[in-house]
């Protein structure tokens, strides 16, 4: 799924003034320890499953919706690794975002990882020591993964 309704509606009154989302960057594991990634449709880059979370929407089930929307692989939540602010974002087409980032980690339970929607063009698994180049907060989402830290933020 593309950008959701509640979101086009509110810029349709905003424009491209900041807005504040909720999103959830989900680290998922596979059994063999390797990390899911997507590589966006609209700028190419490799980074981790993550998507907007919805109104009303618990951060936990729309992590999972997201990677099954994205990818077509279903996960269970294994555990919250971190909640925090992000710069002030202007995406390609000028909309300002204020982005909370629910992180989670997260792990394989079925299916097939595949390009399953139109903001991907490609979908894999990679062993953590052999990653494409990563966004520096979905670099810090994997380094929460790899600590036993209990769940970080930012005071």
């Amino acid at each position: 799924m593309a950008t959701p309704e509640f979101v086009l509606t509110l810029r349709a009154r905003i424009g491209h003034n900041p807005l504040p989302l909720n999103g959830a960057t989900n680290v998922v594991l596979d059994d063999q320890g390797r990390v899911l990634l997507v590589r966006r449709a609209d700028n190419h880059k490799w980074t981790l499953v993550s998507g907007i979370i919805e109104p009303g929407e618990e951060p936990a089930a729309g992590a999972l919706r997201e990677i099954e929307e994205e990818t077509g692989v279903i996960a269970k939540v294994e555990r919250l690794l971190g909640i925090g602010t992000r710069d002030l974002a202007t995406l390609i087409n000028g909309d300002q975002v204020w982005w909370t980032s629910i992180m989670f980690q997260c792990r394989h339970v079925s299916g097939e990882a595949r390009v399953n929607d139109d903001e991907s063009i490609d979908v894999g698994w990679f062993a953590v020591d052999d990653l494409p180049e990563l966004p520096p907060h979905h670099v810090h989402a994997l380094a929460l993964a790899q600590s036993d830290e209990p769940a970080w933020f930012a005071a």
